[in-house]
Formats: C-alpha cells, sequence, structure tokens
C-alpha cells in the first residue's frame, strides 16, 4: 500500500518510490515488480513506475467510483453558487484529467468536457495538484509551467490557487485541493470563466466558495458519508 499511496499522484522512479515511501531499495523494488506482475503497477515510457489498468478495473467493478459520486452534487452547488462552470480534476502522469464537470448552461462560459487532458505546467488546478507534490517532481515541471515556485507555495499557505490568461488566452479560474483518506492530495476542484466575469483578480470573488466546496467533498470522503448539497 505504500507503494500504490506513492504513486496516486504521479509517475516514480525507484529512488523517488525509495525516498517517498522511506522503504528500503530492494523491498521497494521488490514490490513494485510483484505489483507489476499482477497488472496493480506498470511502467512509463521513460521507465518509472505508474498505476497499473487493474486498479481501473477494480473501480469499475464495484459499480461506484467515491470521490465522483461525492463530488457530483457539490460541483452542481458551485455552479449555481458562483455562476461559472465547476470542474474536477485528477492527476495523470504529467497532465491532469477533467473526470467531472458542471457546466454554465447559458452564456459566454470555459467548456472543459470530461475526459479532456490538460498540462500540468498552466492553470489554477495544475498548480493545486502539483503544491503538494514530490519536490523533484515540482522541480522538474515548474521549468516548464507558466507559474513560479512563489505562486506553488502560495498555494500551499493559503490552500486555494488562482490563474488569469494561463491556459487558455481570456479565461480565468480558481482551484482548491480535495484530500482522500490518506492524506494526499488526490483531486483538484475548480470554477473557471471569462475575465470579463471573474477579473483578474478571481480568488477575492470565488475563493470562499470553491474552498468550501472543496471541504464538502473532503469531509464526505473521511466520513464516507454522502456529501451535504
Amino acid at each position: 500500500m505504500s507503494v500504490l499511496d506513492a504513486l496516486e499522484s504521479g509517475p516514480a522512479t525507484l529512488a523517488q518510490l525509495v525516498r517517498i515511501t522511506g522503504l528500503a531499495r530492494p523491498t521497494a523494488h521488490r514490490l513494485a515488480v510483484a505489483l507489476e506482475r499482477h497488472r496493480m503497477v506498470t511502467r512509463d515510457p521513460q521507465g518509472r513506475f505508474v498505476l497499473g489498468p487493474r486498479l481501473g478495473e477494480l473501480s469499475i467493478a464495484t459499480g461506484e467510483d467515491r470521490l465522483l459520486a461525492v463530488a457530483t452534487p457539490v460541483l452542481a452547488q458551485l455552479r449555481d453558487l458562483t455562476g461559472e462552470s465547476a470542474q474536477l480534476y485528477r492527476r495523470q502522469g504529467d497532465s491532469r484529467v477533467c473526470v467531472a464537470a458542471a457546466e454554465r448552461t447559458s452564456g459566454l462560459r470555459d467548456t472543459v468536457p470530461v475526459g479532456s487532458e490538460l498540462p500540468m505546467t498552466a492553470g489554477s488546478a495544475a498548480q493545486v495538484l502539483l503544491a503538494w507534490e514530490d519536490p523533484a517532481r515540482v522541480r522538474r515541471l515548474l521549468a516548464a509551467a507558466r507559474f513560479n515556485e512563489n505562486a506553488i507555495q502560495s498555494v500551499r499557505r493559503r490552500r486555494w490557487a488562482q490563474s488569469v490568461g494561463e491556459r487558455e488566452q481570456g479565461v480565468a479560474s480558481v482551484s482548491a485541493p480535495i484530500v482522500g483518506p490518506g492524506g494526499r492530495v488526490i483531486a483538484a476542484i475548480s470554477v473557471s470563466g471569462p475575465i470579463e466575469r471573474l477579473t483578474r483578480t478571481p480568488g477575492r470573488l470565488h475563493a470562499q466558495a470553491v474552498t468550501s466546496a472543496a471541504e464538502k467533498i473532503n469531509e464526505a470522503l473521511h466520513t464516507q458519508e454522502p456529501a451535504a448539497v
């Protein structure tokens, strides 16, 4: 479980697994290879360990994804409260994937279809998903990012992020972290829309609503009870 937990937020080399888990190098290697044989772990094109397809198959077999089940009504509430499109992102390797969304029904909006794969180098959700990452991964992605270490430090301090025109010109967003029962950041909840409405300081408008929505999901995940709407 330590190895799987270490891979929850993205690919890891053997050295990174050793550092994150605290396991001895031979033990970490033996466990990772054993998990690989059972398709719980696989390798990416760079040879790094990543979560394997068997985990997704098991999740489907349960008939319910706990995060999506508790987040979906909260996203709809966040959309109605802010008047902007709301999204839920998970990290997948060096990208982030929109796994759920509640779209603004009319007018100018930022539409992110479920399944969209977006970069980890731009946008407030990327900042949130990166802020509590392994330092080596943070440094590697910051080299190509449109935000810097100061932005990441601000996210850690206030527990929300904002972006203006980072991912797409004319679009602003605000995001907050979703924390799993193990204490790791497993997703980011966001609202996004045109700068004309969100302004160049979107956090002043929507940080409180987004962080409150994140807390609802966090509480539901930790108590294993449905999130209140």
